[in-house]
C-alpha cells in the first residue's frame, strides 16, 4: 500500500507538471489563432479601406468628366455663357468651372473673382500643359492645394478641339476627411483600444507608417529574421519579444494591395493573461497535491475498491450524456422504434419536420407521423435507405430514411429510423437541371435558326414568285391552294424559329425603380373584366409594399403569364392568391389558385419549351417566365395536385445586380 501510495504521488505531481507544461502550450496555441485571426481581419479592413478612397475617387472622377463632356458639347455649340456655367455649376455641386484657350488664357468661368499675388508655380498653364500640347484629351489632376484661397481642390480637365481645356474642380475636404475616417491611424487605434493589445503598427523599410499604443521604446525591427522570413514567404509568424523588460507575444503578417507589399502589421499582446492562468494552474495543482497527501492514505483502499466501479459509472454517463446531445443537435430527425413497433426516443429535429409536439408523439405508433402505405414501406422493405415522397401539413416532402436494428437490456428488437429531409435540395437540383435546359435549348435554338431561316427563306421566295409569274393549264385552283399552302406553312415556321431566337438572344435586363405594390394593383385592374366573366376573385397580400430594382417590363411579361395561366385553369366561381413577402433582403411572390392543377407526371415537364397542358397553348409562357426570372438572379418554383390548385413561387433579389 505504502509503495502504491507514493507511486500516486509521483504519478500526480508527474501529471501536473505534464498539465501545466500542456496548458502552457495550449495557451500559446490559442494566442496564435486569435492574432492570426485578428491580423487577418485588420488585412481585410485596411485593403477595403484603400479600395473605398479608390471607388470615391473614380466616382468622383466619373461624375467631373461626365458634367465636362456636357459642357464641352454646349461649348461647341456656341451655347455657353457665365451664367450659364454658373447654373451648371451650382446644381450639380462642382465648385468651379473654368475653360481656358490653347495658351493658358480663361476665356469662360463659373465665377468671377480678381487675384492678386498669384502663385506662378501653380498655373493652369503648367497643369494643363498636357493638353494644351495635344498630349491627351482627359487629365485627372486629382487633389491639389486651392490657389487663392484655403484648403484642396479634386481637379479634372477635358481638352476642346482646339487644345483648350475645359477645367472642373470640386472641394476636397469631404474626400479628406473620409479618408481620415477610414485611414489606418484611425483603424489602428479602435482596434488597439483592448487593454490586451500592447501596440499595433504598420511599417516598412523607412519606419512606421501607422501605429497606436505603446511605441515608446518601439523597434524597427525590419531586418530582423522573422519579418524577413514573414515577408518573404509572405505568412503570418509570431515570436515573443522584449519592450521595456515586458515580454510581448508580438505577431507579424505582410500587408499586400493589389499584388504589392506595401509593409507589415505587428500586434504585440500582453503574456499577463497567460501568466495568470499559469499561476492559477499551479495553485489549483497544488491545492489539489496537498488534498490528496492528506486524504490518500485514509481514502486509498476505498479508492482501489471502488475505482472500476466509479469509472464505468463515469463513462456510462459520459456516453449516455453525449449520445444525448448527439440526438438533440444533429439535424436530421431520429426516431427509435420499440419492438411494438411503437415510438420510444426522438429529437427535436422529427418535432420540426412533422411540426408537431412532443405530445402528439411520445408513446404512438408510426401511423402518427406516416400513414399505412408508408409505414408497410419502411417497415417491410429490405433496403436499409428508402427515399419517398408524402405529405406533411399539406407540404409535399422528399425524405431519405435509414435504418438501423439493435438489440436493447431487455434483448428486445428496436428499428432506429435517420429522416433527412430533402426536400429543398430537390428543388435547388430541379432549377439546376431546368437552367441547363434553358442553356442547351439557347444553344439549339442560336444554331438551328441561323441553319433553317435562310433556306426557309429562299423556299418562300420561290413560292410567291411561282404564285406571280407561273400559270398552270391545268388544275389551276388546286395549284394555287398547293401554292399558299407552302407560303403559309413557312410564316408558320419562320414564327418559330423567331420563338427560338427569344431564347438564344433574350432581350438584356433595363432595371428601374418601381412600387410593387402598385404595379400588382395595376395588373389586377388590367385581368378584372377577364376575372368578372368566370366570376373569378383576386385577392392580394401586400406583405412588402416598397421598391423593386427590376426590369418592369419583363416582370410584367412574367406576371401575365403567371395570371392568365391561373385564369385558364378555372373553369368558373374559382379564386386566385397573389402574396408578396420580404425575406433576406429577397422578395418571395407567390401566385396560387384552385383551379384544375397539373398531374404529378407532368409537373418535371411543365418549363419545357413548347410543352402545354392547354388545348391551345404554345408552352412559350411558363419558359419564358423561368428564363426572364434567371435573368433577374432568381429562382421560380412550381407546386401543384390534381383538381387541387397550383402555387408558383418566385424568390427574386430587391435590387437586380449585373453580372456580366
Amino acid at each position: 500500500m505504502l509503495l502504491i501510495f507514493f507511486a500516486v504521488a509521483i504519478l500526480i505531481l508527474s501529471s501536473a507538471l505534464t498539465e501545466l507544461s500542456q496548458s502552457k502550450s495550449e495557451l500559446f496555441g490559442l494566442m496564435e489563432k486569435q492574432s492570426h485571426s485578428l491580423l487577418e481581419s485588420i488585412l481585410v479592413a485596411s485593403q477595403n479601406a484603400l479600395l473605398a478612397n479608390e471607388k470615391i475617387e473614380s466616382e468622383i472622377t466619373s461624375r467631373l468628366l461626365n458634367n465636362a463632356t456636357l459642357i464641352r458639347t454646349l461649348y461647341y455649340q456656341k451655347k455657353l455663357t457665365p451664367k450659364l456655367l454658373e447654373n451648371i455649376a451650382e446644381q450639380n455641386k462642382i465648385y468651379r468651372i473654368n475653360i481656358f484657350n490653347r495658351y493658358g488664357k480663361k476665356i469662360l468661368s463659373s465665377h468671377k473673382q480678381i487675384h492678386f499675388n498669384l502663385d506662378k508655380t501653380n498655373s493652369p498653364s503648367k497643369l494643363l500643359e498636357p493638353i494644351f500640347k495635344n498630349k491627351t484629351d482627359t487629365l485627372v489632376i486629382g487633389m491639389k492645394k486651392a490657389r487663392y484661397e484655403e484648403g484642396n481642390r479634386f481637379v479634372v480637365a477635358l481638352a476642346t478641339k482646339n487644345n483648350g481645356a475645359i477645367v472642373l474642380n470640386v472641394k476636397g475636404k469631404e474626400l479628406l476627411d473620409f479618408r481620415q475616417r477610414i485611414g489606418f491611424g484611425i483603424l489602428l487605434k479602435q482596434i488597439s483600444n483592448n487593454p490586451e493589445i500592447i501596440y499595433l503598427a504598420l511599417q516598412d523599410s523607412t519606419g512606421i507608417l501607422a501605429a497606436a499604443g505603446n511605441i515608446n521604446n518601439f523597434e524597427l525591427m525590419y531586418s530582423s529574421n522573422i519579418i524577413t522570413k514573414a515577408i518573404k514567404d509572405s505568412s503570418f509568424e509570431w515570436h515573443i519579444s522584449d519592450l521595456d523588460s515586458l515580454q510581448v507575444f508580438e505577431a507579424v503578417h505582410p500587408f499586400e494591395y493589389k499584388n504589392k507589399i506595401i509593409g507589415i502589421f505587428r500586434l504585440g499582446l500582453s503574456l499577463e493573461p497567460l501568466y495568470h492562468i499559469n499561476d492559477r494552474i499551479i495553485r489549483r495543482v497544488i491545492t489539489i497535491g496537498i488534498i490528496l497527501l492528506i486524504f490518500g492514505s485514509a481514502l486509498l483502499s476505498l479508492v482501489f475498491i471502488r475505482q472500476n466501479y466509479n469509472l464505468l459509472q463515469k463513462q456510462y454517463k459520459t456516453i449516455e450524456t453525449y449520445s444525448n446531445k448527439i440526438i438533440k443537435s444533429v439535424a436530421d430527425g431520429i426516431l427509435v422504434l420499440d419492438h411494438e413497433n411503437k415510438i420510444k426516443l426522438f429529437n427535436d429535429a422529427v418535432l420540426k419536420l412533422f411540426d408537431i409536439t412532443k405530445k402528439d408523439i411520445t408513446g404512438k405508433e408510426l401511423t402518427s407521423l406516416f400513414n399505412d402505405k408508408h409505414c408497410r414501406e419502411l417497415l417491410n422493405s429490405e433496403s436499409q435507405v428508402i427515399q419517398t415522397d408524402c405529405k406533411i401539413r399539406g407540404s409535399q416532402k422528399n425524405l431519405l430514411i435509414s435504418k438501423a436494428e439493435f438489440i436493447d437490456e431487455d434483448t428486445n428488437n428496436n428499428l432506429i429510423l435517420v429522416i433527412r429531409d430533402l426536400t429543398e435540395w430537390k428543388k435547388l437540383e430541379n432549377q439546376v437541371q431546368r437552367k441547363e435546359r434553358l442553356a442547351a435549348m439557347g444553344e439549339l435554338a442560336s444554331g438551328v435558326a441561323h441553319e433553317i431561316r435562310n433556306p426557309l427563306n429562299t423556299i418562300g421566295t420561290i413560292v410567291q414568285q411561282l404564285h406571280k409569274d407561273f400559270e398552270p393549264t391545268e388544275n389551276k385552283e388546286e395549284y394555287l391552294g398547293l401554292s399558299k399552302l407552302v407560303y403559309n406553312e413557312v410564316k408558320r415556321i419562320n414564327q418559330t424559329i423567331n420563338n427560338f431566337l427569344k431564347f438564344a438572344r433574350p432581350e438584356p435586363v433595363v432595371a428601374s425603380s418601381f412600387n410593387l405594390t402598385e404595379f400588382i394593383n395595376r395588373l389586377k385592374q388590367q385581368y378584372k373584366p377577364m376575372m368578372d366573366e368566370k366570376n373569378i376573385k383576386m385577392e392580394i397580400s401586400h406583405g412588402y409594399q416598397g421598391e423593386v430594382y427590376w426590369d418592369q417590363n419583363q416582370i410584367q411579361q412574367v406576371m401575365m403569364n403567371l395570371i392568365q395561366n391561373s385564369i385558364d385553369a378555372i373553369k368558373s366561381d374559382g379564386e386566385i392568391r397573389i402574396a408578396t413577402e420580404y425575406v433576406n433582403d429577397e422578395i418571395i411572390i407567390s401566385v396560387s389558385d384552385n383551379g384544375e392543377g397539373i398531374a404529378e407526371d407532368k409537373l418535371n415537364k411543365i418549363f419545357n419549351l413548347y410543352y402545354t397542358t392547354k388545348a391551345k397553348g404554345t408552352g412559350i409562357g411558363l419558359s419564358l417566365v423561368q428564363k426572364i426570372i434567371y435573368e433577374h438572379g432568381g429562382l421560380v418554383n412550381l407546386e401543384s395536385e390534381k383538381n387541387a390548385g397550383t402555387k408558383i413561387m418566385i424568390k427574386l433579389p430587391k435590387r437586380y445586380k449585373d453580372i456580366q
